[in-house]
């Protein structure tokens, strides 16, 4: 039975999430898993001034979703409320606070039944390691190995563990005395609420290069567009300007319309249609 004291500090804490949740638009929910102490100091420090980050236990959050009976959207977050979470509150488009999250991750060691972030591929050469039970323990990951110069060498660049594969307990040792990290720590954000509208972490996931290449592509074929049906826009009303003066000139020339602007190439033109007719009455004349 918790003491009166424990009980009021937990109604305490739930009121305080229930202020936040009224004074920012956006909450996101992102595991712990993996996070070192550091780096969530790191992360709070760089976004202390957008972002309120909040560790709390997810029964209070749940009992703090419960109580705001006025934004019942809020109630589908708690299917993610498992497992160590922190809680970002904040104002920030989810989709850019989920990549300043993805920025700040970090390579570290892996551990048994970690999942590779990467190909993890072992380069060739030194491994600094002297002969001994390490040439085994190489071997018996796919590493081939030598000795040169009393010290253990890998003879070719190894591929040892796929993107998304998970680490054994064997392999996680040999990466580790090797130096390599082939394991991403940092906050993952699972879920975000903005303003009424939950999206997932798969949703969350963005491809800034490839976003990049289809919005160019989408902005070219609509600008193409609107210049085939001369949809005049600030974009491209210089362009049809120029385009609609092209053809005023060219059939101006063509219906033989003197201007200012035509007159010159008109002259040159009816000039060279005389020599033209003046060469066919010259091959006439000559064949009769």
């Amino acid at each position: 039975m918790p003491s009166q004291q424990v009980l009021q500090e937990k109604i305490s804490e739930v009121e305080e999430i229930k202020k936040l949740i009224e004074r920012y638009k956006v909450i996101g929910i992102a595991s712990l898993q993996k996070v070192r102490a550091a780096q969530l100091q790191e992360f709070k420090k760089n976004l202390a001034d957008k972002v309120h980050m909040r560790v709390a236990k997810n029964t209070l959050m749940k009992r703090a979703i419960e109580e705001l009976k006025e934004k019942p959207e809020l109630k589908k977050l708690e299917e993610h409320l498992t497992g160590a979470n922190i809680f970002l509150f904040t104002n920030l488009n989810p989709f850019k606070l989920a990549l300043l999250l993805e920025k700040g991750r970090v390579r570290t060691t892996a551990k048994a039944g970690d999942i590779a972030a990467i190909d993890v591929i072992v380069p060739a050469g030194n491994t600094g390691q002297p002969p001994g039970p390490i040439i085994s323990q190489l071997n018996a990951v796919g590493l081939p190995t030598r000795i040169e110069s009393g010290s253990v060498w890998i003879n070719k660049d190894t591929l040892v563990a796929r993107k998304g594969e998970v680490i054994s307990e064997r392999l996680a040792t040999v990466l580790s005395k090797l130096g390599i990290k082939p394991v991403e720590a940092g906050l993952v954000m699972k879920v975000a609420y903005d303003d009424g509208l939950i999206i997932t972490q798969d949703q969350l996931r963005i491809n800034v290069e490839e976003t990049k290449k289809i919005v160019g592509k989408a902005y070219a074929d609509s600008f193409a567009l609107s210049l085939s049906v001369a949809y005049p826009t600030r974009e491209n009303a210089e362009i049809l300007i120029q385009m609609a003066h092209r053809e005023a000139y060219s059939l101006a020339i063509n219906a033989a319309v003197p201007t200012k602007e035509t007159v010159k190439d008109l002259i040159r033109k009816a000039y060279v249609e005389m020599l033209s007719l003046s060469s066919r009455v010259s091959i006439e004349e000559e064949k009769a």
